[in-house]
This record gives structure tokens, C-alpha cells and sequence, in this order.
């Protein structure tokens, strides 16, 4: 199969490149500058010069291929829109691929976000639909959940579209930028690892190379408007990973009372988030897709120690 993929330089894609090439699919990825190009060459993939603003290239790259596999966003907007700003630039891009790919029947797969169907006081499943969020008088829903939707709608104009929920925790021998280096990092800077109130609230987790193969597997077979979940480890307290951290850093473990959250203080951006839980089933992904897992689990990489390098 001939497959288009944005964002193969970043963190999933410079594993679901090469995870696709050793499938025997021929992958072609999109490149703004020399240095992602070379990247992707040496990941074995072919070079389209391009960028996320370029929706005629993008649909013209979409028409020339078997399938896609979006993973790219627009990180550029963080500094002045935040994540709602990067989510909303992706929506024009999912209609560009729609209109390159209706009535084909090929696949669409885009990543999506584990916490999009909200918190249901129970573990989220492939079957939960991303909910609307916000001002439910207005039916408003937040960016990330309006990409997502409009990826599955896809499915009724021809598009075997689906959407892969990654983790709250994606973690790998490469993670520089995500939850866990910054928890990592606070634990190295305060002097302790703290977590909110009792840490009994879940956070999911799940190896990024796992995650490539669900890519690849979503590609090849999965139903049109499909949501699936790139989720190993289900529910892991936050206490028990901030503990975890604590050990391996040789530093105590403290709770954080919930009304000292907002203060400035030990969690900083993150104050607003810490207390979420997100617990989730992967039952149909691996039913329906035959996924299965083999990396570490999130506690069995930290102790495997490269998020710890020495002085």
C-alpha cells in the first residue's frame, strides 16, 4: 500500500514510518524542511516537500496514495492560541483529505486524544463517541473533539476513516517533551515528586512502538469510522507512578493538597490537569484488530532507567 504520513519526524511517527516500511508499505512522508527530509529518508521513507497550510498539496497527496496516516499538528500556534488553536488548524485539513478520499473507500487514521469521550465515571471505551464538552446549551464542542468527529463523519461519504487514542502517557527510550519528563523534571527541580490530594486518580499509559503497531493495523483493516485505543497500561494511580519516580530518583513522595493546586507552587501549568483521571479499555482494539502489545509497561521503562541518565 502506498501510504502518506505527516508528522513522521515527531515523536509517534519516526516509529510508525518505519513500522509501516517493515510491513512492506510503501511510505511517503511530508517534510518542510531538509533536515525532516533527510529524517524520513533514513527511516526509509520517500519525501513529499510540504507543509500542514498547503491544503492543495495535502489533497493532492491524499489522491496519490492508498491511504493516510495523520499524526502531524500545527505546534507552531501553542505560544499564542494553545492546544485548542492547534486543534482547530487540523479541522480544514481533515476536510482536504475528505474530499480527496470520497467514495474510495480508503483509509484515513488520525490520532486522537484517550480523554476525548470526557470523564464518564468508568473506563472510556472504543465504542464512546467524542462528547461535546463546554457550554452544553450552545452544543459547543472543544477543538480536539470537532477534529475527531469530523474524521469518523468521513465514514458516510466513503472514507474508512479512524481514530487512534493515544495515551495520556506515550512513553519510549525517544520521549523528551511529554507528561512524564515534565513530572520528571518538577520531582529534579522542587525536590520531591508530588502528586494531588490522596493520588488515587488514573492515568493511562502505553509504548510508542505499540502504539506504530496500531497505526499500521488501524491502516490495513480497520472498519470505516472506527475509534481505537492505544492504551496498555488501563489505570495506574497517579501516586504510585509519582512514587515510582521518587525511588528512582532518591527523593520523598508527597501529596499536594487539592486546595493548594491553583497556588503558585509545585505544579505550575499542569495544576489544571493532575487531577483528572482517565482510566480506559483497549478490549475491542484487541478483539477487533488482533492488537497486542509487547513493549514494557509504563513502571517496567522507568525502571529500565533511560528516563534517569546519569549527571
Amino acid at each position: 500500500m502506498r501510504v502518506f504520513v505527516t508528522g513522521g519526524t515527531g515523536h509517534s511517527g519516526s516509529y510508525i514510518v518505519p513500522e509501516l516500511v517493515a510491513a512492506g508499505h510503501e511510505v511517503t512522508g511530508l517534510a518542510r524542511s531538509d533536515t525532516a527530509a533527510a529524517t524520513l529518508s533514513a527511516l526509509g521513507a520517500k519525501v513529499r516537500r510540504g507543509n500542514l497550510t498547503d491544503l492543495d498539496g495535502l489533497k493532492a497527496a491524499a489522491a496519490d496514495s492508498d491511504g493516510v496516516i495523520h499524526v502531524a499538528h500545527r505546534q507552531d500556534l501553542l505560544p499564542s492560541g494553545g492546544i485548542d488553536a492547534v486543534a482547530a488548524a487540523e479541522l480544514p485539513i481533515m476536510h482536504a483529505y475528505g474530499e480527496a478520499l470520497a467514495g474510495t473507500g480508503k483509509p484515513l487514521v488520525v490520532a486522537g486524544s484517550i480523554g476525548s469521550p470526557g470523564q464518564l465515571g468508568r473506563p472510556a471505551t472504543e465504542a464512546d463517541p467524542a462528547l461535546p464538552v463546554g457550554d452544553e446549551h450552545k452544543g459547543t464542542l472543544r477543538a480536539r473533539n470537532i477534529v475527531e468527529t469530523a474524521v469518523i463523519d468521513l465514514a458516510d461519504e466513503g472514507v474508512r476513516s479512524s481514530v487512534v487514542r493515544i495515551a495520556n502517557i506515550a512513553h519510549s527510550t525517544t520521549d523528551r517533551a511529554g507528561f512524564l519528563p515534565t513530572l520528571i523534571a518538577l520531582a529534579k527541580q522542587k525536590g520531591f515528586a508530588g502528586y494531588p490530594g490522596d493520588g488515587d486518580n488514573l492515568w493511562n499509559a502505553v509504548h510508542i512502538r505499540d502504539v506504530a503497531t496500531l497505526f499500521r493495523l488501524a491502516l490495513e483493516k480497520a472498519p470505516a469510522g472506527s475509534y481505537w485505543h492505544a492504551v496498555n497500561d488501563e489505570g495506574i494511580p497517579l501516586h504510585k507512578l509519582t512514587k515510582a519516580i521518587g525511588n528512582r530518583l532518591n527523593l520523598p513522595t508527597v501529596s499536594i493538597p487539592l486546595d493548594e493546586l491553583m497556588l503558585p507552587g509545585y505544579f505550575g501549568f499542569l495544576a489544571n490537569i493532575v487531577t483528572q483521571t482517565y482510566p480506559a479499555s483497549n478490549h475491542l482494539t484487541r478483539q477487533t484488530l488482533g492488537w497486542q502489545p509487547t513493549q514494557p509497561t509504563l513502571l517496567a521503562d522507568l525502571d529500565n532507567g533511560h528516563y534517569f541518565p546519569g549527571p
